[in-house]
């Protein structure tokens, strides 16, 4: 039977956790009364994450299993087990048994309202202060006022997806923080909604800290770019350039007045080095824009990328002969 729900979870050195984490997705599973799946990704754990996994597969059927033959880590794990995802509504959460397995039904109810993804806030968060907390605390700020996405926790795992809206949207790097970004871009309805937060009882993290805040903001980088200038790229690039080159322009004015006027020998002038500079710089950014336009053109007409998508079409009813 095809499941409506599918559980997915990346692993990376979770043995201890991995009994536990089984125990308790098999009853909040039964509680939901629905077929569900639930896809572990073992991220290339070098510890006995996989035999234990092979164990508690062997007593469940819903149960998934996917190896990387070596870590590629949490981005490549999610996306890999998105893509083996059957179900309609995909739920991602960490095997850590941080996130609470309860929650999945408040993140399902949300989900049968309307929504096409619902992110966990974790609003009661027990992680340290100084190196977990307060990174994701600026880090979120950020982006929510970068983005325009105001959710309170863009870090927290837990997040249910409709699979249409998640299986569209490509995951590489770091972009598993950014997808409710990227999905609101192509028009997704986005909630969140208060869930519990536990402390870790086995083990240690293994995807955080002040490491990680970089790398969400060289992500917050790329994704600012893409989502306003992916398929238009010579508007930023066209931009700097009028910038440079109007700059190198009026300083080649200031030149020619203190020649002319003053008698300041050009070749004893700074400005017109600067001059230069801005305007060369500026034709550099121009031919730059020129490229990256050829180069999108070529990703969305050889590959057939969509530059839109569609949420419903609706046609009127052929009127009936009488």
């Amino acid at each position: 039977m095809k499941p409506d729900i599918s559980i997915v979870i990346p692993l990376y050195n979770e043995a201890d956790n991995v009994a536990p984490l089984h125990a308790r997705l098999i009853e909040a599973v039964g509680a939901l009364g629905t077929p569900c799946e639930i896809v572990y990704v073992d991220d290339g754990s070098g510890d006995e994450t996989f035999a234990n996994l092979q164990a508690v597969a062997s007593t469940d059927k819903r149960v998934v299993l996917i190896r990387f033959r070596r870590n590629f880590g949490q981005t490549a794990a999610i996306a890999a087990g998105v893509k083996q995802a059957a179900g309609d509504i995909i739920i991602l959460m960490d095997a850590d048994l941080q996130n609470d397995p309860d929650d999945i039904a408040l993140l399902i109810d949300k989900m049968h309202k309307g929504y096409d993804v619902v992110s966990g806030w974790r609003r009661d968060r027990q992680d340290p202060f100084l190196n977990r907390r307060l990174p994701s605390i600026a880090a979120n700020w950020l982006i929510a006022r970068l983005m325009g996405v105001p959710l309170h926790d863009l870090g927290c795992t837990l997040k249910a997806y409709r699979s249409d809206v998640i299986k569209n949207i490509p995951l590489y790097g770091e972009m598993h923080r950014l997808i409710p970004i990227y999905a609101a871009w192509v028009g997704a309805r986005i909630t969140e909604v208060p869930v519990r937060h536990h402390s870790r009882l086995y083990g240690r993290s293994k995807y955080g800290g002040w490491t990680r805040t970089f790398k969400v903001l060289l992500g917050l980088l790329t994704a600012v770019f893409l989502g306003e200038y992916g398929t238009k790229p010579m508007y930023f690039f066209g931009r700097l350039a009028a910038l440079l080159c109007g700059f190198g322009m009026l300083c080649s004015l200031v030149v020619l007045y203190q020649r002319f006027e003053l008698g300041v020998y050009a070749h004893r002038n700074p400005l017109l080095l600067l001059a230069i500079f801005t305007f060369l710089l500026g034709v550099q950014l121009l031919t730059f824009g020129l490229l990256a336009e050829m180069n999108v053109r070529i990703y969305h007409e050889s590959q057939g990328k969509p530059i839109y998508f569609i949420r419903d079409i609706v046609r009127a009813e052929p009127e009936q002969q009488g």
